[in-house]
């Protein structure tokens, strides 16, 4: 067995709890509910009198409550989506310090309030932009994760690689009880925490920390996903312990615990396996949007793997804390190690399409890469008053990674073999960072007025070291038998990039009527860059190659900064929320180089003027229109600016342009839903326009040299007319209380992409169609039957060339698993792809399945044989085109192997009784009395 070892010498974690302030004053505390006896979560509560005006809002259980109250006679108003208003005065009797109020019954809006009620149970509410969803009566089998229990959910989807998409938009960050999770990182959440603690989930817009402080929402929201865990589960604990070997040397170990008491929490994980199942993603920080290549099912939970291009051997390791030190004050972070060691075998058919001739180039490599990773997040936030929030959030990142590779290329000039390179490079890269944001709100009054302002400062860099070997074979055009010259050379290089970025805002909100406000804001932004490369080059008997072409010494600093001025006015209210205004963004942008002991300045300023327009409105809870338009100046990147000619690699060479403008993008966005939980049905339509002036563009020439051959170089330039619109849909029904469901989604989109080919212009216009179909069949806890099939079209047409691409797949699948017998079960996961147009041939068959036993007292320990990929033709296929290159790639993947897996889970809350417990024969969840 390959194997290797990861020592981590000391995690501490520790915290002290400081003393809660004794409060003075009188104290008043309610409940909310509605005319059905529900209670009423998030609702809006005031209390104005002579001495007082208070804001809060209501609990999950309804509950609202006051402190430090000075008059003795005040009024109670009540606001929530989806009810009348309600409004009422109270007074303390004499000598009474503490008042707790009649549960006020709220009257509902016809046509506004919108839940789901099964047997007496809520199982879905919309609150504004929050979609709350119960997760204790869904149809889960024993061991179900998190991930498992997002697929039960009206409008919500899983796909093979653990991708989560609500309301058609991909969730971004993952939240437990409303603060980030390791970082916010989805996957490492909804496929380790165990679907039986949790007791609601919750798709949110969030429109980021100024809006969840302030409620002025203005920009495009995120998808959140928040997890609460059920309050019976919160104290206590949870763990699990996977180990598992196979053929081939396959093997799996996996560790998890998640400890509460009252208002700390505490999550260990830990992960060591080859077969492609890493713990964490440490490509974005604070878990971002991402995407993956797949293909073998998910990574966290106790499927089947195999996903991520090569073979990887992994480790990782990550601790996650919370600790609610005082009511006022709340410490959370986490800290993640991962170490990934992938071989990775990859094949490339290239077509570069010039106007008077065709280049082929034909690749192969074979890449070693080994990364180590840390991250460390932390966040303190502090309530030193009801009126003040302040939020430090430091952040710290480490990387280090080798890379070993082989590469050879073969180039055809208009089919006839002109020259072969061979490619060896060892290298080293080390990118550290590290920085820190902090933001503090106050609220001036209780009628809307507040100043809000925001810091944040960081830094990071990349150090490479790289010694590369290329030999050049140049043949002949005339006679592909016969060589004309080779030419052997060597380099090492370093690069030492570093970027420090700095930056401030401040945002003041002034009502001016009961709906609407008025927002000034001012923003100050700067990046300063500092760019050092070299290069030394030498022949193949160690004496040095004298060619300024190979030996190099550049340096490239240069900052870019810009100033924001806004100022905009919002109007909300239950039905209609808009924002309409305008901001003014002054740049400078100053650099200098030293090219091989040649000077040269830059210096340029810019100006941009910046709409803000936003309109949404609410038929009802469940359908709503949005219309929102932003506007985004991007600078241009390093290569693209840069005053010099890169061509530390000699046949594809970069000249940058200093005088590069900025490209300004315009983005219009609409978005519909129309749902109605009650009846099971989902519909949601985004549409997306996108309109670039001065867009950074390549001019691609090629030219013949007698010692390297075929020779391509790229530089850059602005142009106008760039565009894509962009549509989805997503069509879901269900009937029979969630036995059967339906799903359709769709997707279009069409891209205009200007470039130059060797000065003239080419314009790229790009088609693609996807449409799918979904059917879920669950009619229990035992039975599960997932078809589906997805069908994708890409066309192609390049203008100079008049030249069409096409492209299509068809990929029927089928998810499932059934109980044979109350403690056995049989899954399987079954997809098929036919490719047409690509130049490979393969349409690989997957086949994987598995059968489990369960045994030991309350189900806590299962056996299980998995088979993955059975008949062998695991493989990725991917297509890419651009203005004049069509390229086609075939990267291996984990193969076929079979393997015996052992799980035990142990979870003990308050009481002493287990999850595992309350169910009965086979899994299944005892219904609740």
């Amino acid at each position: 067995m390959k194997s290797f070892s990861i020592i981590i010498c000391v995690l501490a974690v520790w915290l002290s709890a400081s003393n809660v302030v004794a409060q003075t004053g009188k104290t008043v505390q309610g409940m909310l509910r509605d005319n059905e006896s529900r209670v009423v979560a998030g609702a809006s509560v005031q209390l104005e009198g002579d001495k007082d005006t208070l804001g809060t809002s209501t609990s999950p259980a309804g509950i609202f409550t006051f402190n430090n109250v000075k008059s003795d006679k005040f009024t109670i108003k009540v606001s929530s989506l989806g009810f009348e208003p309600f409004a009422r005065q109270f007074s303390f009797s004499p000598g009474q310090d503490k008042m707790t109020i009649p549960s006020f019954q709220l009257q509902g809006i016809a046509n506004m309030l919108e839940e789901v009620i099964v047997d007496g149970v809520i199982t879905v509410q919309v609150k504004g932009d929050t979609i709350e969803y119960a997760t204790k009566d869904l149809k889960l089998r024993e061991g179900a994760l998190a991930e498992d229990a997002l697929k039960r959910l009206q409008g919500v989807e899983v796909d093979k690689d653990g991708n989560v998409t609500a309301q058609g938009e991909q969730i971004t960050r993952v939240r437990v009880n409303g603060r980030d999770y390791f970082g916010g990182d989805v996957k490492t959440a909804t496929q380790n925490l165990p679907a039986d603690i949790i007791n609601k989930m919750q798709v949110i817009d969030d429109y980021g920390d100024m809006a969840n402080l302030t409620g002025n929402k203005t920009g495009d929201a995120e998808k959140v996903l928040n997890i609460e865990i059920d309050p019976d589960k919160n104290n206590g604990y949870t763990s699990m312990l996977r180990v598992g070997y196979g053929t081939d040397d396959r093997y799996q170990a996996t560790a998890s615990i998640m400890a509460m008491r009252d208002k700390m929490q505490l999550s260990v994980l830990g992960n060591l396996n080859n077969i492609n199942a890493p713990l964490f993603d440490f490509n974005t920080q604070g878990g971002g949007a991402r995407r993956r290549q797949g293909g073998g099912g998910r990574r966290g939970g106790g499927g089947m793997f195999g996903g991520g291009n090569g073979i990887t051997n992994t480790g990782s390791l990550g601790i996650n804390y919370r600790q609610d030190i005082s009511d006022k004050l709340t410490v959370y972070g986490s800290y993640s190690f991962g170490h990934d060691d992938n071989d990775a075998l990859s094949s490339s058919l290239n077509k570069f399409i010039y106007p008077d001739s065709i280049l082929d180039r034909n690749s192969t490599s074979n890449t070693n890469t080994i990364g180590n990773s840390h991250r460390f997040d932390a966040n303190f936030e502090w309530k030193p008053s009801e009126r003040d929030f302040i939020k430090v959030s430091p952040q710290i990142g480490y990387g280090r990674t080798t890379t070993v590779s082989e590469n050879f290329n073969e180039n055809l000039l208009n089919s006839e073999l002109y020259n072969t390179e061979s490619n060896y490079l060892d290298g080293v890269s080390k990118s550290p960072n590290m920085g820190v944001s902090a933001l503090y709100n106050r609220r001036l009054n209780d009628k809307g007025r507040n100043i809000f302002f925001n810091m944040n400062i960081s830094s990071s860099g990349t150090k490479q070291d790289q010694d590369r070997i290329i030999e050049t074979i140049v043949g002949d055009p005339n006679n592909s038998d016969m060589t004309v010259d080779s030419l052997y050379r060597q380099t090492i290089a370093e690069m030492d990039n570093k970027s420090w970025n700095g930056g401030a805002s401040v945002s003041y909100l002034e009502p001016v009527s009961q709906f609407g406000k008025i927002e000034l804001s001012y923003d100050y932004n700067v990046n300063t860059y500092d760019n050092n490369r070299s290069q030394d080059a030498f022949n193949a008997d160690g004496s040095v190659l004298d060619d300024s072409r190979y030996i190099f010494d550049r340096m490239y600093d240069y900052s870019f900064s810009t100033h924001r001025f806004g100022a905009n006015y919002n109007y909300d209210n239950d039905k209609v929320r808009y924002a309409v205004g305008l901001s003014a963004q002054p740049t400078i942008l100053n650099g200098d180089a030293l090219v091989d002991g040649n000077a040269i300045d830059i210096h340029r300023n810019g100006f941009n003027l910046i709409p803000i327009a936003r309109f949404e409105y609410k038929f009802s809870r469940q359908k709503n229109l949005q219309v929102n338009y932003s506007g985004r100046a991007n600078e241009p990147s390093v290569t693209q600016i840069q005053p010099f000619t890169d061509n530390s690699n000699p046949t594809n060479i970069v000249t940058g342009n200093p005088d590069l403008d900025a490209e300004f993008q315009h983005n219009v966005r609409f978005r519909f839903n129309s749902s109605d939980f009650q009846t099971g049905k989902t519909f949601f339509m985004i549409l997306n326009g996108t309109f670039t002036q001065d867009k950074i563009v390549s001019n691609n020439l090629r030219y013949s040299d007698s010692e390297l051959g075929v020779v391509q170089e790229t530089n850059y330039l602005n142009e106008d007319g760039a565009f894509n619109l962009r549509g989805f849909y997503h069509y879901g029904r269900s009937f029979k209380n969630k036995v059967y469901s339906l799903n359709f989604m769709g997707r279009a989109s069409y891209n205009n992409n200007p470039s130059y080919t060797e000065g003239d212009l080419n314009k790229a216009q790009n088609w693609n169609l996807m449409q799918g179909l979904m059917f879920r069949y669950l009619p229990s806890e035992n039975l599960e039957i997932n078809p589906g099939v997805q069908y994708s079209w890409d066309h192609t047409f390049n203008t100079l060339n008049e030249r069409s691409v096409v492209m299509r797949s068809w990929a029927p699948n089928l998810v499932g698993s059934v109980n044979i017998t109350p403690t056995i079960i049989f899954g399987t996961d079954v997809s098929k792809t036919f490719y047409q147009g690509n130049a490979y041939d393969d349409n690989p068959f997957i086949i994987n399945a598995y059968v489990e036993k369960r045994f030991l007292k309350g189900q806590r320990g299962t056996l299980r044989v998995q088979a993955f990929d059975l008949l062998n033709e695991q493989t990725n296929i991917s297509r890419t085109v651009s203005d004049i290159q069509i390229s086609d790639t075939r990267t291996n993947r984990l193969g076929r192997y079979f393997m015996l897996l052992f799980t035990y889970r142990l979870a003990k809350f308050a009481g002493g009784i287990a999850p595992q417990e309350e169910r009965g024969p086979g899994g299944m969840r005892r219904p609740r009395m």
